[in-house]
């Protein structure tokens, strides 16, 4: 096993991490990906000055947290994750996930990472709920969320519109008395 690069938050088989401006050439092609893009909030071409941009700003931010997925087995990065829109009165924030590697896509890593990010937004920064919003087509996406404790809350009818046809948002959230009651079953 290859040492881990600054870890943050350490899974099993992922580690979360800063991620670095060296990083940015390994994340383009993902954020250009189709495939990979689908299941994201975004749809327009990026280039490496807008990551570079994307990681400076992130660790400016007072109302996001983002990470790098990085595997523990041989220190490959393989997408980022973050906590969005942090609400600090309110205590609650947004989270979001990008497994870019299409190699590394069902092996777990999405859940893993989803729990050690709820577990840091419940118990280091005393968040009471965390949400997420996810396109209905996005199958894998939301049987991690459901494996890491989200439930559906909510439904924004025909909000997404992907390849010539409009699709159903599906709103998730957990919150801390969950998250805790999941935690203390064996």
């Amino acid at each position: 096993m290859q040492s881990m690069r600054t870890p943050f938050l350490i899974g099993e088989k992922v580690y979360l991490r800063p991620l670095e401006r060296d990083d940015a050439p390994l994340l383009l092609p993902w954020v250009n990906d189709p495939d990979v893009i689908a299941n994201l909030m975004m749809y327009t071409p990026k280039n490496l000055q807008n990551e570079l941009e994307f990681i400076e700003r992130a660790y400016k931010s007072d109302d996001e947290i983002i990470l790098g997925i990085a595997l523990k087995a041989n220190d490959k990065l393989i997408g980022s994750t973050g906590l969005h829109r942090l609400d600090w009165k309110n205590r609650h924030c947004m989270f979001g996930i990008l497994i870019g590697d299409k190699t590394e896509w069902g092996k777990g890593y999405g859940t893993e990472t989803t729990c050690l990010m709820a577990r840091y937004a419940f118990e280091t920064l005393g968040m009471h709920r965390v949400w997420l919003s996810v396109y209905e087509y996005n199958q894998r996406g939301i049987r991690a969320y459901e494996k890491a404790g989200f439930v559906r809350e909510g439904l924004l009818r025909q909000a997404r519109y992907h390849n010539g046809r409009f699709y159903d948002v599906l709103v998730m959230g957990l919150l801390r008395s969950e998250w805790e009651a999941q935690r203390s079953t064996p």
